[in-house]
């Protein structure tokens, strides 16, 4: 059996261990898991414009599975979570940005993907989190 291994990522991850005890990802074997990624900075703020906070989501979700030894291209799962713009949906412009991003940082694959509209996120302004699982090694 394979020994979890934990990781923080160096800034904001760092912070949030300290202050909220709990990891950015962790590893086991092959299947790395993280948690949460939101559009903020190391310094915990987040850009004005949607579109600038799920890029730099994606961003905070590639530097997080560096960690593990992971990238987009092994990530078989996503689940975001998203403060809708639309009265009935999470919105057109919340599901453009992703699918762009994920054509652009997976090539060809395609993950399974849950994708959530709640009220509210871990902290005030944030609109978008990104949770990934990936299985390293397998990228399509």
């Amino acid at each position: 059996m394979s020994v979890p291994e934990f990781f923080a990522t160096p800034g904001y991850g760092d912070t949030q261990l300290a202050k909220m005890h709990y990891n950015q990802a962790v590893r086991v074997g092959d299947r790395v898991e993280i948690s949460g990624q939101g559009g903020w900075d190391d310094d915990w703020h987040f850009p004005d414009a949607l579109e600038d906070e799920i890029v730099q989501a994606f961003d905070n979700v590639e530097r997080t599975l560096a960690l593990a030894g992971a990238s987009w291209r092994d990530v078989i799962a996503v689940d975001s979570y998203h403060v809708p713009t639309a009265d009935d949906s999470i919105g057109d412009d919340h599901n453009r940005v992703m699918v762009e991003q994920f054509r652009a940082r997976m090539g060809e694959r395609a993950p399974i993907w849950t994708e959530i509209g709640v009220t509210a996120l871990g902290a005030p302004g944030m609109r978008v989190e990104i949770r990934v699982t990936a299985i390293v090694g397998d990228n399509g």
